[in-house]
């Protein structure tokens, strides 16, 4: 009996080398750099409560890794931009853009907040893309 389970363990092993899974094999492929990366349109504010904020916006495809980071860079100074809120997103190659969406919380009621967009690889490295200094005011 413990032959047959040591013979049909094998089998299987040697057939999952040789035949691996859809979800083995789909593992997405770094796509080439965009050569300029550009908002094509916002940044905006999505939604805004008295806690929270969501903005959104669109680039044109930054390719290279397909875990990518949406990230805000916010303050209530505009020239202090000192806190960050990311969101992971993974590249579709098919695509030609990319929508952005982050999330930022720990927000205070009517507040104003100034904040910049940008998005970088999985690895911290930067796509080259950065907004304009924007702003909003959370309601009460």
């Amino acid at each position: 009996m413990n032959g047959l389970l040591l013979k049909l363990a094998m089998v299987a092993t040697v057939s999952s080398l040789l035949h691996p899974t859809p979800a083995a094999s789909q593992v997405s492929p770094k796509t080439n750099k965009a050569t300029h990366v550009r908002i094509t349109q916002g940044p905006e504010v999505e939604r805004a409560d008295p806690d929270f904020a969501i903005i959104r916006w669109t680039s044109n495809n930054p390719g290279g890794s397909p875990e990518h980071y949406g990230v805000v860079h916010y303050g209530t100074d505009p020239t202090k931009l000192n806190q960050t809120a990311k969101s992971p997103i993974r590249l579709n190659a098919g695509h030609s853009y990319t929508v952005f969406r982050v999330r930022m919380d720990g927000l205070k009621p009517r507040t104003t907040y100034y904040y910049t967009v940008d998005s970088t690889e999985a690895n911290g490295k930067g796509d080259g893309v950065k907004s304009a200094v924007k702003h909003f005011t959370t309601p009460g």
